[in-house]
């Protein structure tokens, strides 16, 4: 996983509440195990029906996806963090997200920051203006920054260190190989070693 340290750029609003896993990435989407090849799919549904808002030419490109509250509710699919990944989002900012939604983009790089909706209204009026805006997601100093404003954000102190250095659970452990081999050595003889 690469590391993330700031997310510069464009946004694209979607301004809905409660989109659930399902109609980001659709199931019949999900029968794959790869983790590219999705941003076709994303959206699947609602794109189909046409004059969809992230398939309007002012909002192409964008990094940063700014949402309603609950963002992410429904089934665990990593493929939906996949998919938005795909399309080039590097940051989805919104009031709330599901838990399970929340976990899976840390673990696959995508960066979930929650705001206040008074904070998170202002950004999506912003760029449902003016579609060049743009904004800086800084993890390291926790701040979403824009032309005259900055709001500060909170993320889970493990999740910030796992992102910052580009790490996913295996090389987290992997990082303190060394601790347990030695712990591995001190274990009660009768207790099976890892070798």
């Amino acid at each position: 996983m690469e590391p993330v340290r700031r997310v510069a750029g464009r946004m694209a609003p979607l301004d809905l509440a409660d989109v659930d896993t399902d109609q980001i990435i659709p199931k019949q989407f999900l029968k794959r195990i790869e983790r590219t090849g999705y941003g076709p799919f994303l959206f699947y549904d609602w794109r189909a029906r046409g004059n969809f808002v992230l398939d309007r030419a002012e909002y192409s490109g964008a990094s940063v996806l700014v949402t309603g509250a609950n963002f992410g509710c429904g089934s665990s699919r990593e493929h939906a963090t996949w998919a938005l990944r795909d399309v080039g989002f590097r940051a989805i900012i919104a009031p709330s997200f599901a838990d399970i939604f929340r976990a899976n983009c840390y673990k696959t790089g995508l960066l979930a920051v929650t705001l206040p909706e008074s904070q998170v209204r202002h950004l999506i009026d912003l760029v449902s203006e003016d579609a060049s805006a743009e904004v800086t997601v800084d993890l390291e100093a926790q701040q979403v920054r824009g032309d005259g404003f900055s709001y500060r954000f909170e993320i889970d102190a493990f999740a910030r260190e796992c992102l910052l250095g580009g790490l996913d659970e295996i090389a987290l452990v992997e990082r303190h190989e060394t601790t347990i081999a030695t712990y591995e050595t001190h274990r009660a003889p009768w207790l099976p070693t890892v070798n």
